[in-house]
């Protein structure tokens, strides 16, 4: 039985587009509380979206939409908008998510035509946007002791581990805070990455976007939470990201070094959320097709927090604790089943 939102949402369509009642085809949502919906009128294909007002910052939606725009990147134009519903019709841009299309012989390729795209994101007009400050980053890493740790795995922490996990997010936190801060979409990945029919990608799930850290959206390319490249294929890519910051200005007097370590533990502090974001998707929301993810996002950890000595105890804890915890969960599901 079609739900209420639904029908309101098509009968909306229909005032808004003086068409006939549009017959919708539910599409993959995201991980947050919006609903996409296909419909075509007159041969021509729209996206429908039910983005509950309570739920979803749908004037952030708009702002940063006309924002990426200005700065010439292609994202789905907002053939119409009701703001106290919160309903829109978009433009399609298609099926084929860059995500699908990537192989080890193309990735270079197009990940080169992502990065391109980060220069102009950078730029975005920043006066509206969220600030990714010291708070917003450490209540993301508190997600993963909430959800992940405490909610899925049952794994209570010592005074003592508290204190060294406290230090190591604190040095992540630390590493996000005194980059550059830019223009970030924040959620920058092959699955967010459509492959337009004049071979330009077109960016979606902007809506969260926020100022800050100058390394988050290649470190969330590179090192994807949904798949993982060769390293030396990731080196080579993030030194022509730098290369291409340094010729657009971004900054001149970085040594490689510290480039290296700004995308390390930015990628720490992402993996971390996003593990916990995956657990919390599972027991909040009922989503379990993230659990299969999360092995993943806890493999980055550990070998990248290996290689600096500052976050042995969280290599350690996440190689030595966490992992197994969650492979005899996942074992004993097994077994229960």
């Amino acid at each position: 039985m079609e739900d209420l939102r639904v029908t309101q949402l098509k009968q909306w369509l229909s005032d808004a587009l003086l068409i006939d009642l549009p017959v919708l085809t539910s599409m993959n949502g995201d991980a947050g509380f919006r609903r996409y919906f296909r419909f075509n009128n007159q041969n021509q294909s729209f996206i429908a979206v039910d983005s509950p007002v309570e739920q979803c910052n749908n004037l952030s939606f708009t702002q940063i939409q006309a924002a990426l725009a200005q700065q010439g990147i292609q994202v789905p134009d907002i053939i119409a908008y009701e703001q106290e519903k919160g309903f829109f019709c978009l433009s399609d841009f298609g099926d084929n998510l860059l995500g699908d299309k990537l192989s080890l012989a193309s990735m270079d390729s197009y990940y080169k035509k992502a990065i391109n795209l980060l220069p102009n994101i950078t730029e975005m007009p920043m006066k509206n946007l969220p600030i990714y400050d010291r708070d917003f980053v450490q209540v993301e890493l508190n997600i993963f002791v909430e959800w992940l740790l405490g909610q899925h795995l049952a794994i209570t922490l010592s005074a003592s581990e508290t204190m060294q996990l406290e230090h190591c997010f604190t040095l992540l936190v630390d590493n996000a805070i005194e980059q550059p801060q830019v223009g970030m979409h924040r959620d920058f990945h092959s699955r967010n990455l459509m492959l337009l029919p004049n071979d330009e990608l077109g960016v979606i799930d902007f809506q969260d976007a926020v100022v800050g850290p100058l390394t988050y959206d290649v470190v969330s390319l590179l090192r994807d939470c949904y798949v993982k490249w060769p390293q030396e294929k990731v080196i080579a890519l993030f030194d022509y990201y730098c290369q291409l910051m340094v010729e657009q200005g971004k900054l001149q007097t970085t040594s490689k070094k510290q480039w290296q370590r700004w995308f390390d533990l930015m990628g720490l502090q992402r993996h971390i959320k996003a593990s916990g974001i995956f657990a919390r998707l599972h027991h909040r929301d009922n989503k379990d097709n993230y659990l299969s993810d999360i092995p993943l996002t806890l493999s980055y950890i550990v070998e990248v927090s290996g290689q600096y000595p500052e976050l042995v105890f969280l290599h350690q804890f996440v190689e030595q604790r966490v992992l197994p915890t969650l492979l005899a969960r996942a074992e004993n599901k097994k077994v229960q089943q």
